[in-house]
């Protein structure tokens, strides 16, 4: 029995040694939350990105919304300046995985 414990407590710590390492080649997409904060312009049945807002010549039409209602409402983005905004990450599974439980910071986040 004591074999047994002493061994598990070599090969354990191994395979988790070996997990993050394997996590640092495997690629991953990290994508913008469904909650992701946007702005609905209602007139072109669009949406901005905070970040695009000032250069997007926008209507007095506008909603704060988020990522999700947009695409239930099937608006398109307004620019290419909120398409390539909100393109997907690529990181290494590691980081995504830390960026998906917010201890590394998504791009996203500060919108």
């Amino acid at each position: 029995m004591r074999k047994m414990k002493s061994k598990l407590l070599i090969v354990f710590p191994i395979l988790i040694v070996m997990l993050v390492f394997i996590g640092f080649f495997i690629p991953r997409v990290t994508l913008p939350s469904s909650d992701t904060r946007v702005i609905l312009e209602h007139t072109y049945k669009t949406y901005i990105v905070p970040s695009c807002f000032e250069e997007s010549d926008a209507t007095n039409f506008l909603e704060e919304s988020t990522l999700q209602k947009a695409q239930q409402l099937n608006f398109k983005p307004h620019s290419s300046c909120t398409e390539d905004a909100l393109k997907a990450e690529k990181d290494r599974l590691i980081v995504s995985l830390l960026r998906e439980v917010g201890i590394v910071d998504k791009k996203w986040d500060d919108w």
